[in-house]
């Protein structure tokens, strides 16, 4: 069973095409972490793309603040901008499909899937500590976890925990990780839409149980022409400015 993870793609289709077009043939079932949308001009798009792959989808924070399922009052003004658009852009069957995502942490083939931490769907895992919790309590040796836009993840083994930096180098498209059966793992395939880790790149991972191994990719796409789309839909400028810089 070859499964690709995606994450975070906030209605940036571009880049979920590219991430699409990079991966076929090589996956049988896809799963997504959430954040479906929020941020980018594609909504629609996105929504429709996934739904036709039958991908398994958990929810995020922009997806139940553009849902109504949760208030977007916490959420900083460019951010709150962005998901005031996106509801009124969104098909109403969207709409309905965003409002009834499942929350993590859930179960599917062998991996469990959370959006930020386990026992918080809703907070971001950036230090071994915020890790901890993940990897001693989830239902299976490898969690897959999103809301941070950045590829990596973290290890556990004989009290031992540690930091995973695996990404691909700007000169390559794939960081082979081998699983080790004694470990415990919490990771996170990165943004498809909005990477934050310096890497521009769309990120996305593809776990392969049979033989152990977890490829954490990053592809191109064009950047220019999701920017230019984001300035016609009058999105603010601070969003469109960071896709090209990754952070």
């Amino acid at each position: 069973m070859r499964i690709l993870v995606l994450s975070d793609i906030h209605a940036n289709a571009a880049a979920l095409d590219a991430v699409l077009n990079a991966a076929k043939g090589r996956w049988d079932n896809s799963v997504c972490l959430g954040d479906v949308v929020g941020y980018g001009p594609d909504p629609n798009e996105v929504t429709a793309r996934l739904l036709e792959l039958g991908t398994q989808t958990i929810r995020g924070n922009h997806d139940k603040a553009i849902s109504g399922v949760m208030t977007a009052d916490d959420f900083n003004p460019i951010a709150k901008a962005a998901v005031d658009w996106t509801n009124e852009q969104l098909k109403p069957e969207y709409l309905e499909w965003l409002t009834n995502l499942p929350q993590g942490p859930l179960a599917t083939d062998g991996i469990v899937l959370i959006h930020g931490a386990f026992h918080d769907e809703d907070e971001y895992v950036f230090t071994p500590a915020q890790a901890l919790e993940g990897l001693l309590d989830s239902t299976a040796p490898i969690t897959f976890f999103g809301h941070t836009h950045h590829q990596g993840g973290f290890s556990y083994v004989d009290s031992k925990l540690e930091v995973l930096q695996i990404h691909p180098r700007l000169s390559e498209s794939i960081a082979p990780l081998r699983i080790e059966p004694a470990r415990r793992y919490l990771l996170n395939p990165g943004s498809v839409g909005q990477p934050r880790d310096g890497d521009p790149r769309a990120a996305f991972a593809i776990a392969d149980l049979e033989h152990q191994t977890i490829e954490f990719w990053r592809v191109q796409y064009d950047i220019s022409a999701v920017q230019e789309r984001m300035r016609k839909a009058r999105l603010p400028e601070a969003l469109i400015a960071r896709l090209l810089v990754g952070r």
